[in-house]
């Protein structure tokens, strides 16, 4: 069950109210005469009445859209409310289904049990098949077991100094042989443990259990699966048992009257007695060799195929527990030398962008695990954020699609939902006046210098403005769609831009930040004092994400390129630091984007 609870409401930049403009900053003394002194006091009166129109009418833009924010929040924590609702009505239908012993419920319930467990060896199958019979309140199932290669050839490694070389020490045959019908027994018993104590309804009297591995007949030649343990064990029975003193095999084939095995290295079969086909209900399976899903896989079976596609690389690769992982999901060893070292690998399961928090967390661990690289792999993808966080640092980010093209290239199986490489669905934009866009990030400008600058964007296709209404700028102060906007600045910043990433038109590839000499301000200065600029990256909570530093102003300039967010082939964007500046202001600056300026 999950708790009724939801991200409360945080409306950003759309919280701070517009700053009033305060008269006395307007009074002068200029003037030596009554009359010029009577002058300049009407135009400071007026600039101040002018100023204040201008604040007024920010301000109730500013309380629009904050009551259109709050309008969308309630309804994206109706939804949210809803889902959780949902899950628990799920939940609650499941058990109540179990006590009913409904065939269905009864099987989602312990196949998620044997999921759920954290006591499995990191690598080890989950394959299963399972059905249930109400009239002998008997679960049955096939089982995945490990194969043969779980018990390692070599037995130890000692280092010769003088030879500087490794001494492998192989396992001898017989011992490997025994080690290997103890896992497979300890399997088939740790099944029967897991379920049993999940049933605390009292829905399970007995359980058949069929151990198998998928491999090739050995008499006929054709793959399939080979079946290496069965038994038939009854709650009484499992209960008298005390599993921690019994010998695995002994207690599989003899207190249980279960079969194993004799030579499973050889994969010489035993036969079940029930299989879950023999039931009569609808068998239910996971894991099977079907083209996965990425987005609905169970989150330890993604774990582990990424695991899989490290080793398929040349790695060698292990999931973690479940618990006190350090925030890692998979272990990799890359044995190339000098380029190769220790890797932690962090998974994650999503559909929207990833945070770049994420990308931080990935760093802190690979710093507290002393590794060599990090990688964070996800179903969805990045947003500038996270790439710029991540550049030049040992860190490499794989979206969804570079993950389903890896997995192909390399054996494996895996889509993302029906259409096979999706990616993340834009937002639909609304009416632009009265929201700001869904999953936005505030870009804050700051700057040593007096110098008063605008602060404008550019939504391009190349080096081509899309639109004359795509250049943001203060007598256009967003876009149409609304994915770009001017927003009032909180300090430290001194100017800041709104933008929507996801959001963008699909022929944008280029959002271009540009700054200009204020020439009502300003009119005789240059970029010269224009020195130890930045833009931080903020989120809706206005916490900062990352920071991207920005050349300083040359004397002589009055108009400079920041620089520009690039869209890359799957969809991600990255930051490319500017530096053209134009000595013709603003007017020149934007006609060399293809806007004519009359």
């Amino acid at each position: 069950m999950r708790l009724e609870e939801v991200q409360p409401f945080a409306p950003g930049p759309l919280a701070q109210p517009v700053p009033m403009p305060d008269f006395s900053h307007y009074q002068t003394q200029s003037g030596w005469t009554a009359s010029r002194r009577a002058q300049a006091q009407a135009e400071a009166r007026a600039r101040f009445e002018r100023d204040w129109q201008a604040a007024q009418a920010a301000e109730a833009h500013r309380q629009q859209q904050l009551a259109a924010y709050q309008r969308e929040y309630q309804q994206w924590a109706d939804t949210q409310l809803a889902d959780v609702r949902r899950h628990n009505a799920g939940v609650v239908a499941i058990t109540d289904g179990v006590r009913r012993q409904d065939p269905d419920s009864v099987v989602e319930y312990f196949t998620a049990a044997l999921y759920a467990s954290t006591a499995w060896p990191e690598g080890f199958p989950r394959q299963v098949a399972a059905a249930y019979d109400p009239a002998a309140r008997q679960l049955v199932l096939d089982w995945e077991l490990p194969a043969y290669s779980v018990v390692p050839e070599v037995k130890a490694v000692r280092y010769l100094s003088g030879a500087d070389q490794d001494k492998e020490t192989f396992r001898p045959v017989g011992q490997r042989r025994a080690l290997y019908r103890e896992v497979l027994a300890q399997c088939m018993l740790l099944v029967l443990h897991e379920l049993f104590a999940a049933d605390e309804l009292g829905a399970l009297e007995s359980v058949t259990l069929n151990g198998f591995v998928d491999g090739h007949d050995p008499t006929t030649g054709r793959p399939g699966q080979i079946f290496l343990a069965t038994v038939m064990a009854s709650r009484s029975s499992f209960r008298d048992l005390h599993l921690a003193q019994v010998d695995a095999g002994s207690c599989l084939a003899d207190a249980l009257r279960g079969q194993l095995s004799a030579r499973p290295d050889q994969l010489t079969p035993v036969r079940p007695s029930r299989r879950p086909q023999d039931v009569g209900n609808r068998v239910v399976a996971h894991g099977s060799d079907e083209e996965p899903d990425l987005f609905a896989m169970d989150p330890i079976a993604f774990e582990n195929l990424v695991a899989d596609l490290f080793r398929a690389m040349g790695m060698q690769a292990v999931t973690t527990q479940r618990s006190n992982d350090g925030g890692v999901d998979v272990d990799a060893l890359d044995p190339t030398p000098i380029r190769g070292g220790k890797i932690v690998v962090q998974v994650k399961r999503y559909r929207n962008t990833v945070p770049p928090t994420a990308v931080r967390d990935l760093y802190g661990t690979v710093q507290d695990a002393g590794a060599n690289k990090g990688v964070l792999v996800t179903t969805s993808g990045f947003g500038p954020g996270s790439h710029t966080f991540a550049n030049g640092k040992p860190l490499e980010l794989i979206s969804g699609p570079e993950l389903v093209d890896l997995l192909h290239r390399h054996g494996l199986r895996g889509r993302l939902g029906d259409g096979g490489r999706q990616v993340p669905a834009q937002p639909t934009p609304s009416v632009p006046d009265t929201r700001l866009p869904d999953d936005y990030n505030v870009l804050g400008m700051s700057w040593t210098g007096s110098v008063a600058l605008d602060v404008c964007a550019l939504v391009c296709r190349g080096n081509r403005v899309l639109s004359d209404d795509h250049f943001v700028f203060f007598n256009n102060p967003q876009t149409p769609d609304g994915s770009v906007r001017a927003l009032p600045a909180t300090a430290p910043d001194k100017a800041a831009i709104c933008v929507s990433f996801d959001g963008l038109p699909d022929e944008a590839d280029r959002f271009v930040l540009v700054a200009a000499i204020d020439p009502e301000v300003n009119p005789d200065a240059d970029l010269s004092g224009f020195t130890d600029a930045r833009i931080r990256l903020l989120d809706p909570g206005l916490a900062e994400l990352g920071q991207l530093e920005v050349s300083d102003g040359r004397p002589r300039e009055t108009a400079l390129v920041l620089g520009s967010f690039r869209r890359r082939s799957n969809g991600d964007w990255d930051f490319v630091l500017g530096g053209k500046g134009y000595s013709g202001g603003l007017e020149e600056l934007v006609q060399d984007f293809g806007i004519e300026v009359e």
